[in-house]
């Protein structure tokens, strides 16, 4: 799987920054029981900028949907402060969060599901402009032609029905729907996971295309390592709603420094690392429940360097060898290369 470097320099403000960014939920256990709090996403803090892709990865249940959900305006942060184009999410009135919802869109994991069967192809694109805009029907459908011709797709597919489209040109479309409203922030919730292999590329490739085009700011949700090192510029890893390792992609992949990290890397074929990523890390033991989760380090309950300071302290992100890191023993992974940096 081969795809361009993109190179695009930002040239504006940071699209998204996020500071210590909380989802706290209310479980109820019944009438008479005091309700549990499933702290689903801990104090995480980014920022991605214009034509940059930030890449959440981690296993189920680590927290990246419930992030990709706040960046999107679904939810809104428990706690922390989330700016989407220097406006403060969190603090923002209703009229001027329906305002921020066009500057940033959905692409959804399922191609197959997230167009509607009884549509075709034209009134679907067209919606975003119908519900959002005041634009001509003339207009609508000029705008959507176009969009068909930017990811690759010719102009009798306007007619026709999603059913007739396989999974690669139907992802395509979901991207050309998300793209309608011209948002400064895609958020791609597992874009090419229900994919073949030999069309991931494909579409990987139409995104970064698209990127380097229009400037477009990515954040990518994947549990996939070897698709994150194709279209990613940074790299955030969550362990249980935590960020547990997050900097540059090409430092995290030359020299993971958290055991996860590692863990994640030998596990992805194709992937050569330096140190513990080069070996083969088996994680024991059951992911632990979020409603109960570790009092020290949250992964030190399947972590194989575990020590006694690891469960009774909880380690905090620190700058390390060029990224942050949360384990206390992270200078013992630096090789000599990377404890240059």
């Amino acid at each position: 799987m081969s795809l361009p470097d993109n190179t695009t320099e930002p040239t504006a403000a940071p699209v998204v920054v996020a500071r210590d960014l909380k989802q706290v939920y209310k479980i109820s256990r019944g009438f008479m029981h005091p309700a549990d709090h499933l702290q689903a996403v801990s104090g995480v803090s980014f920022t991605v900028l214009p034509g940059k892709t930030l890449a959440v990865v981690g296993e189920s249940g680590c927290g990246k949907s419930t992030l990709a959900r706040m960046v999107s305006l679904i939810e809104v942060p428990t706690s922390g402060e989330l700016s989407l184009g220097g406006v403060d999410v969190v603090k923002a009135s209703a009229a001027e969060r329906h305002a921020l919802r066009r500057t940033v869109q959905l692409v959804f994991q399922n191609p197959f599901g997230s167009l509607n069967p009884r549509k075709k192809i034209g009134a679907i694109l067209e919606a975003p402009l119908e519900i959002n805009t005041t634009l001509d029907t003339k207009t609508r459908a000029e705008q959507a032609r176009a969009m068909l011709a930017l990811v690759g797709l010719r102009p009798e597919h306007y007619d026709r029905y999603p059913h007739m489209f396989s999974g690669g040109q139907r992802q395509r479309i979901a991207i050309a729907r998300a793209l309608m409203l011209k948002p400064a922030l895609i958020v791609a919730d597992e874009p090419v996971s229900a994919l073949d292999v030999s069309i991931q590329a494909q579409v990987l490739n139409l995104l970064a295309d698209l990127q380097q085009e229009l400037g477009l700011a990515y954040l990518f949700i994947s549990h996939d390592l070897g698709v994150v090192r194709h279209i990613a510029h940074d790299v955030l890893v969550m362990y249980l709603g935590h960020a547990v390792e997050q900097g540059e992609k090409k430092t995290v992949f030359a020299q993971p420094l958290h055991p996860y990290t590692q863990a994640l890397l030998a596990s992805t074929p194709g992937i050569v690392g330096t140190g513990a990523a080069k070996q083969r890390i088996v994680l024991t033991g059951e992911l632990p429940s979020p409603l109960n989760p570790p009092s020290g380090c949250v992964f030190s309950t399947r972590c194989p360097h575990v020590t006694a300071q690891c469960h009774n302290e909880r380690p905090v992100l620190r700058m390390l060898a060029g990224r942050q890191v949360a384990c206390h023993l992270a200078e013992q992974f630096i090789q000599p290369a990377a404890a240059q940096h």
